[in-house]
Formats: structure tokens, C-alpha cells, sequence
């Protein structure tokens, strides 16, 4: 499936947010990216450029392809609740981005590489699919022959982050995801409402 494999700073340069985690090149050029840099006059956005943006940094943001996030989106849709808040939570859910808030991995897109080789498990078997929908309850953990990896342990020695819903055993490298959180508790800058007015059109 094709991904996205270019410059991330490029990226993030362009919504002028870095999305991708810490990156020193975008706090060294933290203007949007092009021939002329900073001196290029930008005229006022359109609406819909504004809501189109929104949508490509939420997807960026969680690695997700159009076709997948518009499935997301119409899932979201029919679900009960507030259309952009279930939305995220279904983005939230992904074992990708579990795996990556429990920090195993420092990005998504290791976290995804953590889950596509098999290094991962819910309830204790093994999960090799990035978008698996987690539930409230499931514990993930690290497979017991990958316990060792390098990778990981390096990552877990250098994550800060708390979240509330989820909890942490380091001992046994194993997380429960306890509940599926609410809009509040989630960190992602990301203006869901514009992705509904964009996709309602």
C-alpha cells in the first residue's frame, strides 16, 4: 500500500505544526516550504482550502490514506455522537497509534513497522494489522521474543508522555488500553469540524 515516504519536516513545514513530533529542522525553518520561503505573499485562504488542509494534516498526522479515512469518516458518520469527535477516537483506536501513545515506538510510523513485523500482540496474540480497532480493555503487549529489541527499549526509556486512558506495565512490557478517550484528552491539534464540513459537501 502506497505511504508517504518524503521529507517529514516538508510536511510539517506546510501546516506549519509539527505534527511528526519534535523535529529541529522545522524549529530552524518554521515557515511553509517553497521556492521563495518566508518573503512569498500568501493570500487569504478559501474556506475550502482551510477545511482541505485540516483534513491532509489530520491524515498525515495518523498515517492514513484517503480511501481509509474516508471509510473512517462514513463510519463515523453513522455511529452515535458528535460526527468529528468519533472520528478521532477511531484514528485514537488504531494499533498503530496504541502501540505509539504506550511508547513502544517514538513515531507512528515505527509503531506501525512494530505492528506490521509481527513484534506485537492483543490479548495475548499476535496483531500484524496497523488500523486493528482496539477496545476498551485489550491489553497490548510486546511479543515475548522481541522483549529484547533494541528499538523498543530505547524508546521506552525515553517516553514522557502519560495518558489516562491507558496504563503501563514496564516490568512485563505490556499496556491496557482502559477506555476509548474523549476529545479533551487528546493532545492531536486538529480542528475536526472542518473535516465534517469538508466531507458533507
Amino acid at each position: 500500500m502506497a505511504r508517504y515516504t518524503g521529507p517529514k519536516t516538508k510536511i510539517a513545514r506546510k501546516f506549519s505544526e509539527a505534527i511528526f513530533g519534535e523535529d529541529k529542522s522545522f524549529e530552524k525553518r518554521n515557515y511553509p516550504p517553497g521556492q521563495h520561503g518566508n518573503n512569498r505573499r500568501r493570500g487569504k485562504k478559501s474556506e475550502y482550502a482551510v477545511q482541505l488542509a485540516e483534513k491532509q494534516k489530520a491524515k498525515y498526522t495518523y498515517g492514513i490514506l484517503e480511501r481509509q479515512f474516508r471509510n473512517m469518516y462514513d463510519r463515523a458518520n453513522r455511529a452515535p455522537g458528535i460526527t468529528g469527535e468519533v472520528l478521532l477516537q477511531l484514528c485514537e483506536c488504531r494499533l498503530d497509534n496504541v502501540v505509539y501513545r504506550m511508547g513502544m515506538s517514538p513515531s507512528r510510523s515505527g509503531a506501525r513497522q512494530l505492528v506490521g513485523h509481527r513484534h506485537i500482540t492483543v490479548n495475548g496474540n499476535i496483531v500484524n494489522i496497523p488500523s486493528y480497532q482496539v477496545k476498551a480493555g485489550d491489553v497490548i503487549a510486546v511479543r515475548e521474543k522481541s522483549k529484547s529489541l533494541e528499538v523498543i527499549s530505547n524508546s521506552l526509556s525515553n517516553a514522557s508522555h502519560v495518558y489516562e486512558w491507558i496504563t503501563w506495565n514496564n516490568d512485563k512490557k505490556e499496556g491496557t488500553f482502559v477506555a476509548v478517550p474523549q476529545r479533551l484528552q487528546i493532545p492531536e491539534n486538529i480542528n475536526t469540524q472542518f473535516i465534517v464540513e469538508l466531507y458533507s459537501k
